[in-house]
């Protein structure tokens, strides 16, 4: 597996090509825009583009997803409906899809918006806007938040610190430093933590 990123600069968002080298097959996350840089690095293997995967459906993540559509034709995977477009690939809560030959755990993280999900596949885990390098996502309310902080402490601050998280934007971190450094982690308070 490799992991190419490319950066949006209209949205300032972080868009994803992952490839597996052993079936020449390709997935998207969050393609906030379609660049010719993005497609060469999909026709350059040339991989199979099988799937799109959503982190949520702000604008900034799902902008190109059409224009991916016109060109491919992937499964998206999203835990919209609108998004995804179909039961099949509506996400709901946690579990395991495959898709480009690769396993991929979908972690529902509600409290930046309601379809947020993270995507872990072999040791990297793709955030959206949940968890960023040294701060989490906005959210609009305390509640929001709460569940947010929750959510992120149970499902990916309980996994090996060796974990790279990519964030939907930002630089890429790793689970031991957000453990150690982001303040939302260091000043919660333990009933977030139940």
């Amino acid at each position: 597996m490799k992991v190419y990123f490319h950066f949006n600069i209209d949205g300032f968002s972080n868009c994803y090509v992952v490839t597996n080298e052993k079936n020449m097959e390709a997935l998207i996350i969050d393609p906030g825009k379609i660049t010719k840089e993005i497609l060469e690095q999909v026709e350059s293997g040339p991989y199979n583009l099988t799937a799109v995967l959503i982190t949520h459906r702000h604008k900034s993540h799902v902008r190109g997803l059409e224009t991916l559509k016109k060109i491919y034709k992937p499964k998206v995977y999203a835990a919209d409906f609108d998004i995804a477009g179909s039961e099949e690939t509506l996400l709901n809560g946690d579990g395991i899809i495959y898709a480009a030959g690769l396993q991929i755990k979908h972690l529902a993280l509600p409290g930046h918006s309601a379809d947020s999900m993270a995507y872990k596949i072999s040791h990297i885990v793709f955030t959206g806007d949940t968890i960023f390098a040294g701060m989490i996502s906005n959210t609009s309310s305390t509640y929001a938040r709460r569940t947010l902080i929750s959510n992120i402490s149970t499902k990916i601050l309980s996994q090996q610190d060796d974990i790279i998280l990519m964030p939907g934007h930002g630089p890429p971190s790793t689970l031991a430093a957000e453990k150690n450094f982001n303040p939302a982690f260091l000043q919660a308070p333990t009933e977030y933590f139940d």
